[in-house]
């Protein structure tokens, strides 16, 4: 039985053998399909619901029940070993460039640890996202040991045949009554034993014991030789506690990020449930407002335009003031006029009739945008998609007295060329 299921966002799964080759379904054998299952109904009406936002159990006609992944993006794997990846809904792309350009996306995020990421050196055709991080792992531990695995002076207690640092009393009379030519004393010896490496060493011996890349454990048994003087954590939470990062522990910095995702458990959406061994998910809707955020920055670098990322300090109502108003993007330009923009990670469909599948609260939100930053320019930006991949001119207009009040226009962007869109939309905001 193949291991993996590997489908895209708002893919729909089936375990209706009828459908096993029907090119609009994915196909999962009705044991595993009933864990996926059993998975959402743990959290449906919990406090934990928005954790398991990413799967959404239907009915279809003649088809029966059906799963179908939505907003998120990332690997579950289920106790019995079946893995089901979600990728992100990229137009046109194969699988590795969706990978490549997916962890491009990621690396946007405020609390994604990665510095060291070179696509040449991922093999992401042939691994899971799941490989591809412990990858990325592995690329970090490389740089720091290029760089030198860092020492310490950590305190010492023993009891030796010749006298060394300080002499701990009450453990000498407690340990010495007999032995009078042995002394118990506490010193500092620099050592490689320092907690960042235990955690370090410990991360990449659980990996090893998780991978199914052999590419990867043949890494992490090369990168383990260096660490030979190392012990292995005991304590997780108590070594993480100790690790301070400051200039001199600064390259641990990432690593010790990564390790608490892999050895505490932890995930970019957090839940946990009985049927799942591990998961590691991303809300792919902050994925795209942080990486247009980053890359808008970027394009509008020679303006003289601030850019301000989830702008804070406007409510809905002011007295008191209550429902905060958080716009994605709000551009001052130099005459201090300002521009709204507002990501969507949602695909469009080409049918004016239904208004693009833009949804009347998205409308309702953009409106109140405009009236409290006092502003008639909207922009509502959503990721291109082969139904609208031609440069289509959407836009929406309302009127007072005779005046434009506001126009919300629709930009897709091109999260493949990011950069290249990007740059049109600002010849776009330019021209007003």
């Amino acid at each position: 039985m193949n291991k993996l299921l590997e489908i895209r966002e708002f893919d729909s799964i089936t375990c209706n053998e009828g459908y096993k080759d029907d090119a609009s379904l994915k196909y999962l054998n009705p044991e595993t399909f009933d864990e996926l299952e059993k998975l959402i109904l743990t959290f449906e009406g919990s406090a934990e619901a928005d954790a398991i936002d990413f799967l959404k159990i239907s009915i279809k006609r003649n088809v029966g029940k059906v799963i179908q992944a939505k907003n998120h993006v990332g690997l579950i794997q289920m106790k019995n070993g079946f893995q089901v990846q979600i990728l992100p809904k990229i137009s046109g792309n194969e699988v590795e460039d969706m990978k490549k350009t997916f962890l491009r996306m990621l690396r946007s995020l405020k609390d994604f640890p990665s510095k060291v990421f070179n696509d040449s050196n991922l093999r992401t055709g042939r691994m899971n996202l799941y490989e591809i991080f412990i990858n990325m792992y592995i690329q970090e531990v490389r740089s720091l040991v290029k760089k030198g695995i860092r020492s310490a002076y950590l305190p010492i207690e023993d009891n030796l045949n010749f006298y060394k640092g300080k002499l701990m009393v009450k453990d000498q009379i407690k340990a010495n009554s007999v032995h009078k030519e042995r002394f118990y004393v506490r010193y500092d010896e620099f050592r490689v034993n320092r907690p960042e490496n235990r955690l370090i060493k410990s991360t990449l011996l659980k990996l090893q014991m998780l991978s199914g890349s052999a590419e990867n454990i043949k890494e992490i048994r090369q990168l383990l030789m260096n660490f030979e003087m190392v012990e292995i954590s005991v304590n997780y939470i108590e070594d993480f506690s100790k690790v301070w990062i400051d200039r001199n522990t600064k390259d641990y910095e990432t690593l010790i990020r990564w390790s608490k995702v892999f050895l505490l458990n932890q995930s970019f959406t957090t839940f946990s449930g009985g049927t799942t061994a591990r998961a590691l998910l991303f809300p792919m809707e902050k994925v795209f407002e942080a990486y247009v955020a980053q890359n808008l920055k970027k394009v509008l670098a020679d303006l003289d335009w601030e850019v301000s990322a989830q702008d804070k300090g406007h409510y809905l109502f002011n007295s008191p003031e209550l429902f905060a108003l958080r716009p994605d993007i709000v551009i001052t330009r130099e005459d201090r006029s300002v521009i709204i923009l507002d990501t969507k990670w949602k695909l469009l469909t080409n049918n004016a009739r239904q208004n693009y599948g833009i949804s009347q609260g998205d409308m309702y939100q953009t409106y109140a945008y405009s009236r409290k930053y006092e502003t008639p320019e909207i922009w509502l930006l959503y990721p291109m998609s082969d139904e609208m991949s031609g440069e289509k001119d959407i836009f929406f207009t309302a009127m007072k007295d005779e005046k434009v009040e506001i126009t919300i226009r629709v930009y897709f962007v091109d999260v493949v060329h990011i950069y290249e869109s990007l740059s049109i939309l600002k010849d776009y905001m330019i021209k007003g």
